[in-house]
This record gives structure tokens, sequence and C-alpha cells, in this order.
């Protein structure tokens, strides 16, 4: 979590100081949705993304000097520069990509589940139970894809994670105003699916929901659909002045920093000290600092490689 947040901190000021271009969507605020999820998963599992895709990468493993490259659009990036902040992907790391279309990904994503499947049960591969994870928000729930791929991953008992990271805004329309049906966990009812709802400013709870559910779709028990309530502590994006939310929303869920709240039970826990919280938080400054170097130092993109992977090579 906090290499996510350290992370994004840092390609504010990037982009900012003109070192990026295009849009570029933070995650700041939602760290603990990520977090929880994808570590409680395999590292051979699918992770499937959206355009606010940074943390998503850095949690599937994807190093950090990658994901700023790829940021910067150098040939050092983890898709070569071709597809920086809304199109990271990483075959090593199976992360399936980030989907700049809202509800993009949910159809990649559950034909990623349905391979695993296929592959297990049809082909014979005995090793083949990866589960994917599939990150979208709130608005996407509202899209023709999301409902299409409900019913076919239940149909077929697919074993995917479906996670509506809920921050209660689609770009600038509150997620109440958008929606007959504001507990989004609930729609899964219709395809008998199962449907969690979850703190996702608490980073463990997230994580045993999260267990639970890779657990059951593993075992062929079927997807899971997780509404993990959220918020996210920047505008839509660097270029939205956020001036659409009242600064009363803003200032409660600031006080719910999944961060800060992790590093208060740890600490009255007994499991670490105020001091060695720190040591983390000096040590991921310093992989993020070398990530911006190695970022700056790496070359452009060859323009002779310009039409390579349009088609299979």
């Amino acid at each position: 979590m906090v290499l996510g947040r350290t992370f994004e901190d840092k390609c504010a000021e990037m982009y900012y100081r003109g070192k990026m271009f295009g849009f570029v969507h933070l995650y700041n605020g939602q760290e603990a949705v990520s977090t929880g999820i994808t570590k409680a998963m395999r590292p051979d599992d699918f992770v499937c993304s959206t355009y606010r895709d940074h943390v998503h990468a850095l949690s599937a493993g994807v190093p950090a000097r990658q994901v700023m490259a790829e940021l910067f659009g150098k040939a050092t990036g983890c898709s070569q520069g071709r597809g920086g902040s809304m199109h990271l992907f990483s075959a090593e790391h199976n992360l399936l990509g980030g989907f700049a279309f809202v509800a993009e990904g949910i159809p990649v994503a559950t034909g990623a589940a349905f391979q695993s499947k296929y592959r297990r049960e049809v082909m014979g591969e005995a090793g083949a139970d990866q589960v994917t994870a599939c990150f979208f928000g709130d608005g996407a729930s509202n899209n023709g894809q999301f409902f299409e791929c409900l019913n076919m991953a239940s149909l077929w008992k697919l074993p995917i994670l479906y996670v509506v990271e809920n921050n209660k805004w689609a770009i600038g329309m509150a997620h109440h105003r958008a929606s007959s049906e504001t507990q989004i966990f609930q729609k899964g009812k219709a395809f008998g699916i199962v449907g969690v709802e979850v703190d996702g400013m608490d980073v463990l709870a997230v994580r045993a929901v999260a267990k639970e559910a890779v657990a059951r779709a593993r075992a062929g028990e079927g997807p899971t659909l997780i509404e993990a309530l959220t918020y996210r502590f920047r505008g839509h994006s660097l270029a939205d002045p956020d001036e659409l939310r009242s600064k009363e929303e803003k200032e409660f869920w600031f006080t719910r920093d999944p961060i800060k709240k992790l590093a208060a039970y740890m600490i009255e826990q007994n499991l670490a000290t105020a001091a060695e919280l720190k040591e983390i938080d000096t040590k991921i400054q310093g992989v993020v600092d070398e990530a911006v170097e190695f970022a700056e130092a790496s070359p452009e993109p060859d323009p002779s490689e310009l039409h390579h992977y349009i088609f299979a090579d």
C-alpha cells in the first residue's frame, strides 16, 4: 500500500513537471483494495485492470521501474512505451492489461477465467487452476458487459473475482444518481452469484473476503462479486479540478485512510513500531526515486518498431 501511494504521489509530481502526457488517473485512497485482493492470490493468477491501473500492476508484481518507464513512454516500460498510463500490460506477471473504456476489461477477464477452466477440465491440465481478479469501478456495473459476463461466469462456474471498487463517483456522476440498485454486490443475485460487500478502506477485511472467494473459485465453485466501498483521494484524473465533491465528504473519507488505519492497528497490536513503519516509508521512497531515474535514463522507442505488435509476429 505504501508503494502504491508513494508511486502515485510521484506520478502527480512528474505529470505536473511535464514528464508524462495524456490522461493519468491516480489510485490514492484505494490501495487496500488492490493489495487485499491481489496478495490473497498466487503469482500465476491473472489480474485485469481499468484505466486506473498503476497500483494493480505494482500489486501484481510488475517492477516500479517498468511501470514508471511506461508512464514516461519509454522503450523499457512494461508495454514498451506503447500503452502509457491507461494500458499497462505484462505477460510475465499475468497482468492482462489496463483498459481505457469503461467495463472493457470485464469480458477480457472473463475470457481468461474461461481458458483456465477449459485447460483444466477439457484439456486435462491439472495445474491450470488459475483464478482471475477483474477490477472495475461502480460506473462499469451499469454497463451491458457487466451483466453479460456475470451471466456466463455463473453459467459456466468460472474461477473469477469481479471486484467493484465503488469509490462513489463515476467521473463526476454520484453513484446513487446513476444506479437503480446502489448496492452493487446485490446485482449478482439475479445470476446466482455470491455477492459480498466489504470495507475497501480496511486491507485486512478485503484480504479475508478475497481469500474465501479465491478458495471458492479454485475449488470450482464459481465466481464472486465483491463490492469494496472505497474512495479516491484525488480527482478523477490529474486534469480534474475535483470541484464536484464536497469538502465535507472528502474530509470524512480522509479520516479513513487505509494506510494510516493499518499502521495504527499494527502499532496497537505490537506488530510493528513507528520506527519500523518509518523505515518502510524511507525504503519505498528510494524504490520510487530509482524508478524515476530509470525512466528518465531509458531510451525512447525506436521509430522503426512502430508497426510491431499490431499483428502477431
